[in-house]
């Protein structure tokens, strides 16, 4: 009987996706491309679901009228119709979707209904005993976690569908795996619509396969989703809790871990939750350069394991569920780290700040006195001293002055710099930078107490992958670069007054540690500051 419950569903989804694959084509009704998300190139119908849908009805009813009219045997169970009565209300929401149009609040509300009534008809969450010493919940508390569980599976399959055949196949990995499951608990009511949907499933992927004639839809990828998540909440009925919690999470990680990652995504990113984009785990594969067919064939690859994985966890030894357990944690974020999203870039640089918080704290507090040390300045050595002494220690590893200068040497206040044509003066602190020149730097807008422009301030780093444990706001604030401003005027003041006084017999720049232009003077270390 089970085989011919596959059998007949397979069949009969394959003859009707064809038929209402080519209804639609008749009538106009196929969808054309219209945003950069989209992968196709023509008019293809979003049909597909109808077909799947009809085939798990037939099934349904038949099964009901074979139990009716047959005096022995069980081929009906009133499960099937308290899961397929509120997917319907899914199914026909997304059908008006593909025609229409609806709002994604609009959607959500169709959702949430359908997962209180598939709550008040007895599948929800009602324990959960990992987590309490008393198991069973309210339903104050299985409600919510319900409708939570309901619409993140029902939503995570519509975000996948994607590609050909990519939500379909995905789909069917993930019901193999409640088969299996409803044969060792032996839940013949789940299993037989689990079988019908397998083989719904297998029939329509004939014509969903890339290149494809037909696609899911939002009637086919929302109530396919709908169905998996209401059969996984029917099968922990009778399953252990860690069957019951673990298995339906793992067996389904593909769609869970690509809503997950679009949700977080979004967020750290600002941009609004319900808005599709082109960033999807699919989308990111696609742009590595793998083709369309490769990339579905590398993503069932997945969901397979992820559902083989989770077979694992029928058995009750503990160490084979810790080993799955500590695969799935190493795997998943390997493999988001290969598709390179900027935003989990910038957050694993924020963690990585969190961990070294303290030393950022040292460094913005040395840059701090650093600004109260400048004005106390009276020689290029003592400033130079104190740049060091402060910015060292955050990473940088050098600094660099051009002071603005007119090409005749009639303006007497750029003296000395107007010996050089470029009028700079180069400090490094770190030796191998005399070989090659700086990688990173920063640049900050000095100016004169009159409001007229004095020059640039640089700072170097020759290694620009090392992180930067210092806030950037200290020195692009007013306080430091007025500081640096003030103490540079001053100097100029100084060293103008002595050359009018008396000729110097060496240069200012002859102090160790600088370059003048792209001539090395000197690099030895320089006395530490009092």
């Amino acid at each position: 009987m089970y085989v011919l419950v596959l059998v007949v569903a397979l069949l009969g989804s394959a003859a009707l996706t064809r038929w209402v694959r080519d209804f639609a084509n008749a009538r106009g009704w196929s969808a054309l491309p219209t945003s950069d998300r989209h992968i196709h190139s023509q008019a293809i119908p979003r049909l597909g679901g109808v077909g799947i849908f009809v085939t798990l009805w037939g099934i349904a009813l038949l099964g009901w009228a074979a139990e009716f009219f047959s005096a022995h045997g069980h081929y009906y169970s009133h499960a099937t119709f308290k899961i397929l009565g509120p997917a319907s209300i899914v199914f026909f929401v997304g059908l008006i979707d593909d025609f229409k149009g609806l709002s994604p609040f609009v959607k959500f509300i169709g959702q949430t209904g359908a997962a209180i009534l598939l709550f008040c008809n007895g599948f929800g969450i009602s324990r959960l005993s990992l987590l309490a010493r008393h198991p069973h919940l309210s339903w104050i508390v299985g409600l919510p976690l319900t409708v939570v569980w309901v619409v993140w599976i029902t939503n995570a399959f519509n975000l996948i569908d994607g590609l050909d055949g990519l939500a379909a196949g995905c789909a069917l990995f993930s019901t193999l795996v409640t088969c299996v499951v409803a044969i060792l608990l032996h839940s013949d009511g789940i299993l037989m619509l689990a079988l019908a949907l397998a083989g719904a499933i297998a029939g329509f992927l004939r014509y969903n396969f890339n290149p494809a004639s037909i696609f899911l839809g939002d009637c086919g990828s929302l109530f396919i989703g709908f169905l998996l998540s209401a059969i996984a909440l029917a099968g922990s009925q009778k399953a252990p809790t860690m069957v019951a919690v673990a298995i339906p999470v793992v067996s389904l990680g593909l769609p869970i871990l690509d809503v997950t990652v679009a949700v977080l995504r979004r967020f750290l990113s600002c941009k609004r939750l319900f808005v599709a984009d082109r960033e999807h785990i699919h989308h990111k594969l696609l742009g590595l350069g793998i083709s369309h067919r490769q990339t579905v064939l590398v993503l069932y690859g997945v969901s397979a394991c992820f559902g083989l994985l989770s077979l694992f966890l029928l058995h009750p030894a503990g160490a084979l569920v810790a080993a799955v357990l500590v695969a799935v944690m190493i795997g998943v974020p390997f493999g988001v780290k290969q598709l390179r999203y900027h935003e989990f870039r910038e957050l694993s640089h924020a963690a990585n700040r969190t961990f070294n918080q303290r030393q950022v704290i040292a460094n913005d507090i040395s840059i701090r006195r650093a600004q109260e040390l400048l004005p106390e300045c009276t020689s290029l050595l003592r400033f130079c001293q104190v740049l060091q002494k402060c910015f060292k220690p955050a990473g940088f590893d050098g600094f660099s002055l051009v002071l603005k200068s007119e090409p005749t040497p009639a303006d007497p206040d750029v003296f000395p710099f107007t010996q050089l044509k470029d009028s700079k003066l180069r400090f490094f602190w770190n030796h191998p930078l005399r070989q090659a020149e700086p990688a990173w730097s920063i640049s900050l807008t000095l100016m004169r107490s009159d409001g007229r422009r004095l020059g640039i301030f640089s700072l170097y780093r020759k290694n620009a992958a090392r992180p930067l444990l210092m806030d950037l706001e200290i020195l692009t604030a007013t306080g430091f670069t007025h500081s640096i401003s003030e103490v540079v005027e001053k100097m100029q003041a100084s060293w103008f007054t002595r050359r009018t006084m008396e000729k110097p017999q060496t240069s200012v720049f002859d102090a160790p540690g600088f370059f003048i232009g792209s001539t090395e003077i000197s690099a030895v270390k320089l006395p530490t500051a009092s």
